[in-house]
């Protein structure tokens, strides 16, 4: 019995041993099998993506403390106050007597200004001063002076005001053209009547239309020019016609909107280019109405749907759709069908891009368009018109 019990036990012992003999065998070549299918699958791949070395060194020298110092005092804060009429009180008048003055209630809004030189002109939006019956301004020091209208125009949504004072800080003009996607900028104003804020943020985009003008103007017949920098900077109610600063300081854009379900600032906001600003208030200052000019075209972006009907190799420039009888254009042997790139060496690849360029000048300029037809480009030098078709400046009295 105890013989049999020794044979069981070796013989257990041994088929153990042989089990685990064969089960690392087995496992070893599968892993050599899976290593050598491994490297023969490498060295049929190539790697779609690569880590690229960054070629520009990152600066840490961004300061925003030199251009929030000369802007603040060049931002003023302006309150505008509306006088409203409603019907008088019988009973008041039954025990007072007929009084005018119990018909009559004053509304004050708030806003912001630029002071764009050292004898007090400013800068800001129509609609922080249309239909005021008194303008305050408030400077960064706390001064308070009476201001006066030199002219607004509600086509650009941008008011030049004047107030009685010398030797200002005031905020200089900058290119807006050489404003890019990704650039810092600063916006100045007075929101929620908080005196001189500064907030910083990215131009997100160029050229934008939000088409606010014409819902928001109170003018029926307007010609609304919509090209604004959007950022990322945040404005709020109070922030209206106060500046969009660079780096630098200098002036790129009057913040005029802001993209809200709330009424306040939710992520974007809209500034006036400053180049569309210069032109506006040189005008206002020079002949009391903007001198508006026209190329005489009708005109669209170019799609997909446009670059396959023309058979184009892009979706760059403007599309000349319709010509103006005895327009300007029409004058200058530009046809339908005719792609505009360029103004005076300025890529336009959207109808407010192409608008903005041509707002810079006034009735009787001579500018370059770079047009598209037919494959090739071509030159034409066209002279701007006014909306009535001549090329005569007009004037107010000032």
């Amino acid at each position: 019995m105890k013989k049999i019990l020794y044979f069981i036990l070796i013989g257990s012992f041994s088929g153990l041993v042989t089990f685990y003999v064969l089960n690392i065998s087995a496992n070893k070549s599968i892993y050599e099998s899976l290593e050598n299918s491994s490297e023969n699958d490498n060295t049929n791949l190539t790697q779609s993506f690569k880590l690229i070395k960054n070629k520009y060194p990152i600066s840490n020298d961004l300061d925003f403390t030199i251009a929030a110092e000369k802007t603040v005092n060049a931002v003023v804060h302006i309150k505008s106050e509306y006088s409203n009429s409603y019907d008088s009180d019988p009973l008041m008048d039954y025990f007072l007597g007929p009084n005018e003055n119990y018909s009559k209630k004053s509304q004050i809004s708030a806003g912001s200004g630029v002071l764009i030189s050292s004898d007090g002109y400013i800068v800001t939006n129509n609609h922080v001063v249309e239909g005021s019956s008194k303008l305050l301004v408030i400077l960064n020091d706390g001064r308070e002076l009476n201001a006066e209208i030199i002219g607004a125009d509600p086509n650009t949504d941008l008011a030049l005001l004047k107030i009685k004072e010398i030797n200002l800080s005031f905020a200089k003009f900058g290119n807006s053209d050489e404003v890019k996607l990704g650039d810092w900028v600063l916006a100045v104003g007075n929101p929620f009547n908080l005196t001189s804020t500064v907030t910083a943020g990215i131009v997100s985009a160029k050229a934008r239309n939000i088409n606010i003008l014409r819902r928001n103007s109170s003018e029926k017949n307007i010609f609304p020019l919509e090209s604004f920098i959007q950022t990322d900077a945040a404005v709020n109610p109070g922030n209206s016609g106060g500046a969009l600063v660079n780096p630098d300081g200098l002036l790129v854009g009057i913040n005029t909107a802001i993209a809200s379900r709330t009424g306040s600032y939710s992520g974007y906001s809209f500034a006036i280019p400053s180049n569309i600003a210069l032109k506006v208030v040189n005008d206002l200052k020079n002949y009391g109405e903007v001198q508006r000019a026209f190329i005489g075209v009708i005109i669209q972006d170019v799609t997909q749907f446009v670059m396959d009907d023309l058979n184009l190799e892009n979706t760059n420039g403007v599309l000349v759709s319709g010509l103006s009888i005895g327009g300007a254009a029409k004058e200058a042997g530009i046809e339908i069908n005719d792609i505009i790139l360029k103004v005076e060496q300025i890529n336009v690849n959207d109808v407010p891009e192409l608008q903005e360029q041509i707002a810079k000048y006034k009735p009787g300029d001579v500018v370059n368009l770079i047009i598209q037809r037919d494959g090739t480009n071509k030159t034409v030098k066209i002279k701007l018109r006014n909306d009535k078709g001549t090329i005569e400046i007009s004037k107010r009295k000032l």
